[in-house]
């Protein structure tokens, strides 16, 4: 591993690996599980169900020790509740549950964290910083009060919609609909901005990220979009709106969707997503980009997590110098979460 890469705070701001080991038969994130601890069957693994034989074959991309072996400081850990119809909320805190105890059993390395100097401290400290995040709003069940008590766990970030409407927001797959924030979605990104809860528009319509940053007084985040100059893809991003994320002082998290990085199956390579990465510098600067891998969700163009220093390596073969470097892996990622969260 590259110094640079050691010394800088490096933040994966999307990775779905809560889930993905609930799906493996309750698999413990560490690699040396207790052994009495009995891992409860709840809410995810009754409505989702364990994944396929082979499909529990393949090792997950990210653990704890997969995301230390990366240098990775900090890891924005959603859960996607979209799959849970009419039972969003147990979900999620079901999935929170699960995860907890984990952290628990783990908590020489891994901590979750509230706040920006949370973060910074779990680095000096050698642990690697948990940030509780809900992909798809309909987890709060319209309810602004359930809000209030998911921050209150420790929740700091949530995605508005996944590709569908929810109650807030239109999804980008119904973009055609020309759906807006609704009154509720309105409701809702004053009550974070509040309360202290970075918005993530990634998979909202384009028309409904309007309205976000028309409303929204705080730096949001699009925690896992690429370029739609480079890829034209429903879930990423048009020029515009990169531009608009910078005036918000928001960032962008380029992601390892093979697919969101290139329609060619023959160029979806690290170099094609450092593309990215230098699209966005050069259309509004260096202090908007970052990484969100979409790990275990995805995210495939890197093996897991232990890889993840290649991405450093690229950068500094494309010129970037370490101060700026640093800012890509994670600094651009923990300002906005400290402008929204404290």
């Amino acid at each position: 591993m590259i110094q640079v890469h050691k010394d800088s705070l490096v933040v994966d701001s999307h990775n779905d690996l809560i889930v993905a080991h609930i799906r493996r038969g309750n698999q413990s994130i560490s690699d040396d599980p207790k052994p009495d601890r009995i891992r409860h069957s709840g809410t995810v693994s009754f409505l989702r169900g364990l994944l396929s034989e082979d499909q529990r074959k393949q090792e997950v991309q990210a653990s704890f020790s997969k995301l230390r072996a990366g240098g990775i400081n900090a890891v924005f850990c959603a859960v996607d509740v979209t799959m849970a119809w009419k039972n969003h909320l147990a979900y999620a805190l079901d999935a929170f549950g699960y995860f907890r105890a984990e952290i628990e059993d783990n908590n020489h390395q891994v901590t979750i964290v509230k706040s920006a100097s949370d973060i910074r401290r779990a680095k000096e400290d050698g642990k690697v910083a948990i940030v509780l995040v809900i992909e798809n709003s309909e987890a709060i069940e319209r309810s602004l009060n359930i809000l209030a008590m998911l921050h209150e766990i420790g929740v700091r970030s949530i995605g508005l919609t996944h590709n569908l409407n929810t109650w807030a927001a239109t999804g980008v797959y119904e973009s055609d609909s020309g759906g807006t924030l609704t009154q509720f979605g309105v409701q809702l990104v004053k009550e974070m901005n509040r309360l202290g809860m970075l918005i993530d528009v990634s998979h909202i319509s384009e028309t409904s990220f309007w309205n976000v940053l028309e409303v929204s007084e705080c730096p949001i985040i699009a925690s896992h979009s690429n370029c739609k100059a480079i890829c034209d893809h429903a879930r990423n991003l048009t020029s515009e709106q990169i531009k608009h994320i910078a005036q918000n002082q928001g960032s962008i998290g380029v992601t390892f969707v093979e697919s969101f990085i290139e329609r060619d199956k023959s160029r979806q390579t690290l170099d094609r997503l450092i593309d990215h990465v230098d699209y966005i510098v050069d259309l509004v600067g260096i202090e908007y980009v970052g990484i969100g891998s979409d790990f275990d969700g995805g995210g495939d163009l890197l093996t897991d997590a232990t890889e993840y220093p290649r991405i450093t390596e690229k950068l500094t073969q494309r010129g970037y110098s370490d101060a700026d470097i640093g800012k890509i892996l994670g600094e651009n990622h923990l300002r906005v979460f400290e402008a929204a969260c404290g």
